[in-house]
């Protein structure tokens, strides 16, 4: 890990944890044959889900929302190039993904398929993040993370050690409804809520994919940089108490494959929901 110097942080300490989110959400995920995923345009959940299936030789499937754009952007192009099949809903098809009649839909035409949710988040996902806290080998108090689904946070909440927190920083405007997806995604994987985590949901930036010259451009844009800014501001503001050591983990990093799976055990069944 490295520490990030900043005179916004006094005498807080900050450093930077660099992992891969996904990967981690797919560990526990994967195993069957055939994998079907929902995501955007520029999904990294539906590339990390395709680059597994070409390593591992499963098939894969990608739903994608919005209409079919020609040429590929880079992300579905990669996606493509990995082996996925990639399919479309319209907007409005999208927002009902979840839905017994466009799940019914989707297994009609792709046959026997392991259906996962928009960004991996279920609990098998919150047991693979779960195990990030672990490998931490320094002192700290407040580990954060951005949120888009919840996964990541759900799992790094849960396996933190006594007298920890964890802080998330939604990328999505109007994301109050991720604090009863985590506590949902914590029941669902442990049968509790861990109660040592919160979310932050004023350094959106605008909703998902919004950017401004605030924002680090040393860092990625759409999740990391949002968090970035928002530490720096909260530790100018005193949010954090003198002598802080916070540890900021910076997702999405795709280099990562995903090296072992299994099949979704305990209170998880691989249901899509």
């Amino acid at each position: 890990m490295e520490e990030m110097r900043d005179p916004r942080l006094g005498t807080v300490r900050l450093f930077l944890k660099h992992d891969d989110n996904k990967a981690r959400k797919l560990r526990y995920n994967l195993g069957h044959p055939r994998v079907l995923s929902f995501g955007g345009a520029y999904s990294g959940h539906l590339r990390a889900l395709a680059r597994a299936g070409m390593e591992h030789g499963f098939e894969t499937i990608g739903v994608v929302r919005g209409e079919e754009h020609l040429p590929l952007n880079p992300s579905l192009a990669y996606a493509r190039a990995c082996g996925m099949r990639l399919t479309y809903l319209d907007r409005a098809a999208y927002r009902l993904k979840h839905t017994p009649q466009v799940l019914d839909g989707l297994r009609e035409t792709f046959g026997d398929v392991a259906i996962l949710p928009e960004g991996g988040s279920n609990a098998a996902a919150v047991r693979g993040c779960a195990e990030l806290p672990g490998e931490i080998d320094l002192d700290y108090d407040v580990i954060c993370c951005p949120v888009g689904t919840g996964g990541t946070l759900a799992g790094i909440a849960a396996g933190l050690p006594d007298g920890k927190r964890a802080l998330g920083f939604a990328v999505l405007k109007g994301a109050g409804f991720l604090n009863d997806e985590v506590a949902r995604l914590q029941r669902e994987a442990y049968g509790a809520e861990s109660g040592n985590w919160a979310i932050s949901l004023d350094y959106h930036f605008g909703g998902y994919a919004k950017t401004s010259p605030l924002l680090d451009a040393a860092f990625e844009q759409v999740y990391v940089a949002k968090m970035i800014y928002g530490i720096l501001d909260l530790a100018g503001r005193g949010a954090f108490a003198p002598g802080t050591s916070v540890v900021a983990v910076i997702t999405g990093q795709l280099s990562t494959p995903v090296v072992s799976w299994g099949t979704p055990t305990g209170l998880d069944s691989g249901d899509p929901r």
